[in-house]
This record gives structure tokens, C-alpha cells and sequence, in this order.
């Protein structure tokens, strides 16, 4: 198998309101929406994000764990600099996002979080120039 991901999903209780959230909230472009069922959203070169309601995933995929705490998993948005994380975390919490605000890390990046409106996790992080993810994970963009 060839070491990549090309998708992923989340499981959302209400399709409407996580749309409203990332298309109209955060400024993303659905790829494809199939009403009431998914919503999918290019989020890299070859990587979509799909937004697919609950009943949906559980019908295909089968039922869902609940229960307390936080889903253990984060999905992470790597950016080039502090200010562009506190930006974002700006945006997302205009969005309606609660946000957990971004702070100098032991790992030595600077990040923060912000919680959807199904509670999945998004890490902003800067994760610095030198490290050995910096380029992996935050491509240097020509307006910077």
C-alpha cells in the first residue's frame, strides 16, 4: 500500500450547521455536496474532507461510539507564522468555534485550538522554519 491519505471523514450530527460552519464560516469551497448526506471539501492537493451525516456514516460504517471526553483524534492546520495562527483562530472563533487560545509549546512551535460544531478538534500550530516538519506541513507561499 502506498503511504498516503486521500480523505477523511467526519461524522456530523447536523450536516447544515457543519457546512455552515466551514463554508460560510471559515470560507472553504465545497468539491461536491450531495444534499442532506455529505458535503466534501478539497483541503489539499490530493485530500478531501467529507462532511457526512451521521445517519449516513452509520449506515455504511456502522454504529458510533459516544460518551465523555474528547474524540481522540486533532486534525492540524499548519501555517508559517504566530500571527497567522492567532488569525485563524480569529476566524474560526467569528465562525461560532470555541477556541482554546495558542501558546508557545514545549515542542517549540506555537499552537491553539478550536472545536467544530461537532467538537472535532482542529490544532493551528506554527510549527517553526527549522524543524523537521516545518516544510512538510506549512509550504512557504510567493505573498509572504
Amino acid at each position: 500500500m502506498e503511504q498516503r491519505a486521500s480523505l477523511f471523514t467526519l461524522a456530523v450530527q447536523d450536516l447544515d450547521a457543519s457546512r455552515r460552519f466551514y463554508v460560510d464560516g471559515l470560507g472553504w469551497s465545497p468539491h461536491l455536496e450531495v444534499a442532506g448526506d455529505v458535503v466534501m471539501i478539497r483541503v489539499g492537493r490530493q485530500l478531501l474532507l467529507s462532511l457526512w451525516a451521521a445517519s449516513g456514516f452509520e449506515a455504511e460504517v456502522g454504529p458510533i461510539r459516544s460518551g465523555e471526553g474528547v474524540v481522540p483524534v486533532t486534525i492540524a492546520h499548519n501555517v508559517a507564522t504566530d500571527a497567522e495562527v492567532d488569525d485563524v483562530l480569529a476566524t474560526a472563533e467569528r465562525a461560532g468555534a470555541r477556541v482554546w487560545p495558542a501558546q508557545r509549546r514545549e515542542w517549540g512551535g506555537y499552537s491553539g485550538y478550536f472545536a467544530d460544531p461537532d467538537d472535532f478538534r482542529w490544532e493551528v500550530a506554527n510549527a517553526g522554519t527549522d524543524g523537521p516538519l516545518a516544510f512538510l506541513v506549512a509550504e512557504p507561499r510567493e505573498d509572504r
